[in-house]
């Protein structure tokens, strides 16, 4: 797969918490230049960023319950309506990790559900499990729950914690996933060759602050 080819993988990432208003500009011009399939920012920036892209064909991808996913159900159900009313594309939800461990599994079940119907169907779903905090049972389990409930994408990581996508976590959650729904892989996808690998075992989308590196092997803050 040719390096320009990479872009229509690509959510173009900018997560930090002191990104300003020109930062996100910039972002959003890089992705209309290289034409990567969304760009993704904090909610806050949602109705900036759907304006400067209109017209572009580049989607907006937002974070709900971020980074943590400790958010209450409803919490996440509101930001999720008002990111769609704004204009976002795509919402990624961050699941409660500690639900999980503590083994309330329909608990964890029902605060991506709800996500889902808040959705509607207007925006893509992924669900972040943040595999560097979950044993591999624990990352099948949430990718199942994701699955269950309809959510559109399962994704790997935040960003914001200490490790982000591996491809062993990838190869693990497609043999949950099958064809029933698809993986995003964030946090640590820097090249070109590391992009073409993740998709090979299965990656459907990739979310990097690198995006420019892979798809030109130049730049990039390789942050995310």
């Amino acid at each position: 797969m040719k390096q320009t080819e990479l872009a229509a993988y690509i959510d173009h990432t900018l997560l930090k918490p002191e990104a300003t208003k020109t930062d996100i500009f910039n972002l959003c011009e890089e992705a209309k230049e290289h034409e990567f399939a969304t760009v993704c920012i904090p909610p806050y920036w949602v109705k900036t960023a759907v304006e400067a892209l209109a017209g572009s064909g580049v989607g907006v991808t937002t974070v709900i319950g971020f980074p943590h996913g400790l958010n209450l159900s409803d919490v996440k159900a509101y930001e999720t309506e008002k990111a769609i009313e704004q204009g976002a594309s795509d919402v990624d939800m961050v699941i409660n990790a500690g639900a999980l461990k503590s083994g309330d599994k329909d608990g964890v079940r029902a605060d991506i559900e709800t996500v889902v119907k808040a959705s509607g169907g207007r925006a893509l779903v992924k669900v972040i499990i943040e595999t560097s905090r979950l044993t591999d049972e624990e990352k099948k389990t949430a990718t199942r729950l994701a699955v269950e409930v309809g959510a559109d994408y399962v994704k790997t990581s935040t960003g914001f914690h200490t490790a982000g996508a591996t491809l062993d976590d990838i190869k693990l959650m497609k043999e949950v996933v099958g064809d029933n729904g698809k993986l995003k892989a964030a946090g640590g996808v820097k090249t070109a060759d590391d992009a073409r690998a993740y998709i090979e075992a299965g990656t459907d989308r990739i979310g990097t602050s690198s995006g420019i590196a892979i798809v030109t092997g130049e730049g990039g803050s390789g942050a995310y």
